[in-house]
């Protein structure tokens, strides 16, 4: 159980670099008395290749699950920034909560963060709902309000990818009794969605993908080339036997 939801809870490290969008790697949240979801966050983010850290700018974006001192500490240790969602009844080093705030932008400190973190919000209608709702965030890098709006509002469409897997490439649905069989299942389906999220940057365009046609091109384009050039190997195989 993780927030009143029963099942397999993953912790994802999903990469976008430009129109690039990869899931790199994830760890299973096993309950309590285990590591929990931001320590499994924090120890995918040091996993990150070096030459990766060298090469992009790496901002860390993740949702309010990730705002704890721990991971935004452990960040700062390594020399990135983070830019999470937080709780709107956080506490500051004054005692304050951060519902008493009315002016985006404050460099503040919150309660047992020994580095400051900038805050901002926005207001964001999610599925269902019938109100906007107010999300706060905070940067661990000192930003303008609006910029940091601006990255809160780009991890709901990471948000989107992770339901793109779950509902069109079967990432929710399993019925395995195994952790190995578990985990083929789970690359299976993150691979699943990496091959037709490369067919619909194929297309050149900036409609929104039809999944099924992109998982259509791949299909055609590539599985159908490797199953040919596998047969003909078999096939030359079957020829060189005395």
């Amino acid at each position: 159980m993780f927030h009143g939801k029963r099942g397999v809870h993953l912790v994802v490290l999903y990469r976008v670099v430009g129109p690039w969008r990869v899931p790199w790697s994830f760890r299973v949240y096993r309950g309590n008395g285990q590591p929990s979801a931001a320590q499994l966050g924090l120890t995918l983010v040091r996993q990150l290749p070096k030459w990766l850290k060298r090469a992009f700018n790496v901002r860390v974006l993740a949702d309010a699950t990730f705002g704890s001192v721990d991971f935004l500490q452990g960040i700062r240790q390594l020399k990135l920034h983070a830019i999470t969602g937080v709780r709107y009844d956080r506490k500051l080093s004054d005692g304050r909560h951060l519902f008493e705030l009315h002016k985006p932008g404050q460099r503040v400190h919150l309660q047992g963060l020994s580095c400051p973190v900038t805050l901002a919000w926005f207001y964001l209608k999610r599925d269902g709902e019938k109100k906007r709702s107010k999300r706060d965030v905070l940067s661990t890098e000192p930003l303008k309000a609006s910029t940091i709006v601006w990255w809160g509002r780009h991890r709901w469409q990471i948000e989107g990818g992770f339901k793109t897997a779950k509902h069109r490439f079967g990432l929710r649905r399993f019925g395995l009794q195994t952790l190995l069989g578990m985990y083929r299942w789970l690359v299976l389906s993150l691979v699943a969605f990496i091959l037709a999220h490369w067919g619909y940057l194929s297309w050149e365009t900036m409609v929104l993908p039809d999944w099924v046609e992109a998982a259509a091109v791949v299909l055609e384009a590539a599985l159908a080339d490797g199953l040919v050039d596998l047969l003909l190997a078999d096939a030359d195989i079957e020829r060189k036997r005395p």
